[in-house]
Formats: structure tokens, C-alpha cells, sequence
């Protein structure tokens, strides 16, 4: 059992990276402005990475698709393959790595599809918009979600023009715009093995 835990998160265009202290601390990466080529490209665009911990789970949470209006459907894109890489050696090399795919039905429904997730002895498979069990009592969720990051444009750009701090906590810039988000559950004794510190970043490419 570990009781402390180190992530960190970070972001880099379609790249989001992350690295935690077993606390229970969470760690993020914002990127929601991007080139034109990434912008436009959706379901391989991802926009922040979060992780946090209970004693026996670490919970990976990120999104693509950002900007995406109240009322469109999610974004799904079968050849998109996003992988989660987990570094629990600091050597900024992935000793572990988690594929998600989408993928439709005959009828057109579309799924998921989690390979190598760290506690569970096989892939996990099922419908989107649905919580997957995903054995021993780790979870899997994928599909639309209000975009979780809290920013206020307006106060920036006031605090830029004018030397003046001008944020205020009722104006968020991500209000009425959703993403598309999975969730994975893992065993901390998985991940971690032995260490206490791991490192977590999460890339997109295509298929």
C-alpha cells in the first residue's frame, strides 16, 4: 500500500503530460489553444490532463475535442489511438502504456476499447456514455462532459490591458462548451510498483 504518491501534469500541443507525488494532490494540464492544423483535428486534439489518487486507485481523467458547443454530439474517431504512459522509474520513459480506441457496432453504436490497464487482467470493452467495470473494482467511462477547466479570458485580457488584477470567479470562459473525456481507473500497485513517484502523460496518433 502507498501512502505517498507524487503526479505532475503537463501539456504540450497533442501531447499532455503528467507526473504526481503519492499525495493526494492533483495535478493538471490546460491546452486549449492550438495550431489551426490541431484545431480542426478534434478527436486527436486534447486539451488537459488530470490525476488524482485514493489509497488504492489513481484515477486518469483527460479530454479532446475542446470548444465543442452545448447540444453537439460527442467525438469519436476509430482510427485515433490515445495512449497513457506511465514512467514509475524517472527516467522519463514510459514503463507502462494504456491504448484507448473507439469503434462502432454493427448498428452504428459506438464503444470503447482499454488495453493494458494496470490491475485489470484483460481489455476492458463497452459502450460509451456508460460506467465500465473493468474487474476488480476499477472503472472505465468515456463520453461527453462539461469541459471542466475554469478560465477567465475576459479578466486576463483586462489584466493585461490595464496593470489591474481584474479575474472574477463568476466568469468562466469554458461555460456552455463540453469535451469529449475518458476516465480510467488503475491499481496503484500496478502503477507504482515499488516507487512513490510516477510520471503520466498522454499522446494521440493516428491508426
Amino acid at each position: 500500500m502507498h501512502t505517498r504518491f507524487q503526479l505532475a501534469a503537463r501539456s504540450l500541443g497533442a501531447v499532455a503530460l503528467g507526473a504526481l507525488p503519492l499525495l493526494s494532490t492533483l495535478s493538471q494540464a490546460a491546452d486549449h489553444a492550438d495550431s489551426p492544423a490541431n484545431a480542426q483535428d478534434g478527436a486527436a486534439d486534447l486539451t488537459d490532463v488530470y490525476a488524482w489518487h485514493t489509497e488504492t486507485k489513481l484515477v486518469v481523467a483527460f479530454g479532446f475535442a475542446g470548444f465543442t458547443e452545448a447540444g453537439l454530439p460527442a467525438t469519436y474517431d476509430p482510427t485515433v489511438l490515445y495512449t497513457v504512459h506511465v514512467d514509475n522509474d524517472a527516467d522519463n520513459l514510459a514503463d507502462q502504456e494504456v491504448y484507448v480506441r473507439f469503434g462502432q457496432n454493427s448498428a452504428g453504436d459506438w464503444g470503447v476499447q482499454v488495453e493494458n490497464l494496470p490491475g485489470s487482467p484483460e481489455p476492458v470493452v463497452g459502450p460509451v456514455d456508460t460506467t465500465i467495470d473493468a474487474a476488480l473494482d476499477l472503472r472505465v467511462f468515456a463520453g461527453l462532459r462539461d469541459d471542466p477547466f475554469f478560465f477567465d479570458l475576459a479578466g486576463f485580457r483586462e489584466t493585461v490591458e490595464t496593470g489591474t488584477l481584474s479575474f472574477e470567479s463568476t466568469r468562466d470562459a469554458f461555460t456552455g462548451f463540453n469535451i469529449t473525456a475518458v476516465v480510467l481507473e488503475m491499481s496503484i500497485d500496478a502503477v507504482a510498483s515499488s516507487s512513490d513517484t510516477v510520471a503520466i502523460w498522454v499522446t494521440t496518433g493516428r491508426m
